[in-house]
């Protein structure tokens, strides 16, 4: 079966449980005319459907080829991504002032979820691109922008970014790939980058890579860390290219998914180092370089509900179809569908209700993101900035902890068949399996949430987001609807011991920061399913509100997601207030290390 783009759930996500309705009213988008947001995601859903869906396996099945430095994609790709950028989809939010459509940030997050879902290898180039676009544009010479950002918001040339080197993954500090300063202004770098997505491909006559390399006397570690812009081609005066920089693919990696999207080792200096130009100050290349990495981790949780979604599409179109066993207390001959199951309805359940909880928090990050640009209030932008701060690391990684699961979940409804390749489960779970490890592994992200997030201005945006769950939460007691169940009680609960584990940790990142490092984590997967939970809820009551037709089946779902998910963070409070030490003992378990 092919993808078909939930419209109506992600309409009611991005208006009510991320909160774009309320910010337009507020006067934070501008002349924004919200229904625009439906009218576009129709379109990218029949784009999705139409084109890039059915190339998926087409992508898995025949990835792609190194020859002589070149890479070739596989069949069918270079006239989907053609099609793609003169649809204008690349330059959905991009800056007008250079060829973008200017639209918000949320409404290309619901078109990445698209696009991720309908064939997340191919949606994963464009990701990378409008990363490349938001530092550029925020850090770029006036000169570099008018060569290069033009080109990338129409798409007509990718973007890449590279950090890792064979030495230095999560460590950056650790990076040797040196740049020199030439006569006339420019950069000489040499060095070796390596997981670089689509460093190469023959889809664009050009690729804009963005580097991060040390200068000579850089001071140490990431303090002496720039960041430079080293295109493919150089560009003549006239627009058009010129000579071939020094800058070519030297191998690609054999990976277990996302074999579609070429994964290169990125070789510099063979013939003199390749030309750069610097991109903000000397030594302050990780300052440029968070700018486009926050907007990937985005982009990669959006990947996460995208895989998500299209797994769990799959999998009710399986169980409907496949006959084994008989309902119970049924009578007669034959088999009945699989669907009939409870085991299998609760898999099922699990996989849409998560999926829509990690949709929401994706949306409600772009949404804080947004506002903390367009909004006139000074207060309102710093307030959004650090809502948008605090809930990155929970969208890159709850979510694609999600994708996970729930494409695991996916083979599971499949049975025998999901571990057949013909089906196409498998590829989702092997595709999702990289999203909880590239942009910074998802351990990294609870980290900083614990460690920066929770710790900033003395946790002050944990407690004002907690009093909006709070207040949800009360909304849903008053409302008295017995289809609710238990929902607004076992939500109170979780609020209660999130905020119970958030001031245990508050107090230990300082006096105890071993402690508190050690249960980041499940902090994290707490705060995630809490927050998840409150959303799905707000989305139900809205529901109800505004009359929606599917009212009933939004408040089921936020029901399943309380009673099912959200019902663990007391487990979770437990596992991070009181595991301390017995993490503390991995020595002596693992290595044989006595204290």
């Amino acid at each position: 079966m092919t993808y078909r783009a939930p419209i109506s759930d992600m309409l009611l996500s991005l208006n009510h449980g991320a909160g774009l309705k309320a910010a337009v009213e507020a006067g934070h988008y501008g002349d924004f005319d919200a229904d625009l947001a439906a009218a576009v995601l129709e379109e990218a859903g029949k784009f999705a459907s139409d084109v890039l869906a059915p190339l998926n396996k087409v992508g898995d099945e025949h990835g792609i080829k190194l020859e002589g430095g070149k890479v070739t994609t596989a069949p069918g790709w270079p006239d989907a991504y053609k099609r793609w950028t003169e649809g204008g989809w690349n330059a959905v939010s991009g800056p007008e002032g250079f060829g973008g459509q200017g639209l918000p940030l949320a409404i290309n997050a619901a078109c990445t979820e698209i696009w991720s879902a309908a064939n997340v290898a191919f949606g994963l180039c464009p990701l990378l691109t409008a990363s490349a676009i938001e530092a550029l544009d925020a850090h770029g010479s006036y000169e570099l922008k008018r060569i290069y950002l033009g080109k990338l918001v129409s798409g007509e040339w990718t973007g890449t970014m590279q950090l890792t080197e064979p030495q230095a993954g999560s460590d950056v500090g650790a990076l040797r790939t040196r740049a020199e300063k030439q006569a006339d202004g420019t950069y000489r770098l040499k060095g070796t980058k390596i997981f670089i997505t689509y460093g190469e491909h023959d889809m664009t006559d050009n690729i804009v890579h963005f580097v991060l390399a040390r200068l000579p006397d850089a001071p140490a570690g990431t303090k002496g860390i720039s960041l430079f812009l080293v295109p493919k081609f150089m560009v003549n005066a006239d627009g058009s290219l010129g000579q071939r920089n020094d800058i070519y693919a030297s191998g690609v990696e054999h990976k277990l998914g996302m074999h579609a999207s070429p994964t290169c080792t990125m070789t510099m200096g063979d013939h003199g180092g390749a030309i750069g130009f610097l991109i903000g100050e000397e030594n302050q290349g990780m300052r440029c370089m968070f700018t486009m990495m926050n907007q990937a981790r985005l982009g990669v949780g959006l990947e996460g509900v995208g895989v998500a979604d299209r797994a769990y599409q799959q999998a009710l179109s399986y169980a409907q179809e496949r006959k084994q066993g008989r309902a119970v207390g049924r009578k007669g001959d034959g088999s009945d569908a699989i669907f009939v199951h409870p085991d299998v309805k609760r898999m099922l359940m699990r996989m849409r209700a998560q999926t829509a909880a990690a949709r929401t928090i994706c949306y409600a990050t772009a949404v804080a993101i947004d506002v903390s640009t367009r909004a006139k209030d000074a207060k309102v932008r710093a307030d959004a900035a650090a809502r948008a701060a605090l809930l990155t690391p929970m969208a890159k990684a709850y979510s694609t902890d999600i994708g996970n699961e729930v494409a695991y979940l996916g083979v599971q409804v499949h049975g025998g068949m999901g571990f057949i390749e013909e089906t196409g489960a498998a590829q989702h779970y092997r595709d999702a399996r990289i999203t909880a490890i590239y942009e910074g592994t998802n351990g990294i992200q609870a980290i900083d949430l614990v460690t920066r997030k929770l710790a900033a201005n003395g946790g002050a945006s944990v407690w004002a987001l907690l009093d909006e769950l709070s207040a949800t939460v009360s909304q849903v007691e008053a409302s008295n609807d017995p289809g609710f169940g238990t929902t607004g009680a076992k939500l109170r609960e979780a609020i209660d011991a999130l905020t119970r584990t958030s001031k245990w940790l508050l107090e230990r990142v300082a006096s105890a920061p071993n402690e508190a490092l050690a249960g980041a984590t499940p902090y994290l997967q707490q705060f995630g399913s809490t927050l998840g939970g409150c959303l799905l809820a707000s989305e139900a009551l809205a529901a109800k509100a505004d009359g929606n037709a599917d009212a009933a089946r939004h408040v089921a779902l936020a029901r399943f997601f309380a009673e099912n998910i959200a019902v663990q963070a007391g487990a979770l409070e437990r596992t991070v207030t009181e595991s301390a030490e017995s993490v503390a003992s991995a020595d002596a378990v693992l290595l044989g290390v006595s204290g």
